[in-house]
């Protein structure tokens, strides 16, 4: 199960950081959440990534690619050819990382649909780059499995001022991302997808994901919800970013498996 993670986004609500990084890099507890939330896919194994990279993707590359460097306590002899001598055994070794570069403005659906040829399977997850759960994705991926559509999202408990989804069963029988005034579930990612996805997407930069092919696939009674009550909060302001480094700091991330 490869995992893509959307990473090409500003972050206009950030912008005493975004101005130098994209959003995802944003750190909480020393670390980008970028990181945390491959740590939690991690966690349950899936450790094969594809991102979606666009706003300041080098920013994305240069930070793993150097991470072996920067996250480890090495010898090195200053002689022609010497390679480092690691101590420490990374915590990320066993990840595996696809950058594809989907355009500096390009929208969610138009950045997933130039990632078809990097996805080898029938399924696999997808998620946005700014948000952390709790959430079993073992649970998940079996729930998807079992009712056989096209797709799954994650429902969650979100703040008031997200966009609300009508839940029959666990049949999602409408999508709407206006901000809701009650208390119900909305869409807080972890998605799993069937590869019949990319047929309700183009290439095309204005090819949005929510707004048109979630609505579409929902129309068709292809969408199903996993909820999930448990702990979830996307980072969308310095607020929320605060928030989840005090949670890191204090020992108290409920995303935090090891």
């Amino acid at each position: 199960m490869q995992v893509i993670i959307l990473c090409g986004g500003e972050g206009s609500r950030l912008s005493e950081e975004t101005s130098i990084k994209p959003k995802p890099m944003v750190e909480i507890g020393q670390k980008p959440i970028l990181w945390h939330i491959m740590k939690i896919y991690s966690h349950f194994g899936f450790n094969k990534f594809v991102l979606a990279l666009g706003y300041k993707a080098t920013f994305v590359k240069e930070y793993f690619h150097n991470l072996r460097f920067t996250g480890s306590d090495f010898t090195l002899r200053l002689t022609p050819n010497s390679e480092p001598v690691y101590f420490n055994e990374m915590l990320e070794k066993d990840w595996e990382i696809t950058f594809v570069d989907t355009g500096e403005k390009n929208l969610k659906g138009s950045r997933i649909k130039q990632l078809e040829k990097y996805i080898t399977g029938d399924d696999f997850f997808l998620t946005y780059g700014d948000g952390v759960s709790d959430v079993n994705l073992h649970d998940l991926l079996a729930f998807h499995q079992n009712h056989g559509k096209l797709a799954t999202l994650t429902a969650v408990h979100p703040p008031s001022r997200f966009g609300e989804i009508d839940i029959d069963g666990t049949l999602v029988t409408s999508f709407d991302e206006k901000p809701q005034m009650e208390t119900g579930y909305i869409n807080g990612g972890f998605f799993v997808f069937k590869r019949a996805l990319f047929d309700h997407l183009s290439a095309n930069p204005d090819c949005d994901l929510e707004f048109g092919p979630l609505n579409d696939i929902a129309q068709k009674k292809e969408l199903h919800a996993f909820r999930h009550d448990g702990f979830w909060q996307c980072m969308d302001n310095v607020r929320e970013k605060n928030y989840l480094t005090r949670l890191v700091e204090q020992g108290k991330a409920p995303w935090i498996k090891v």
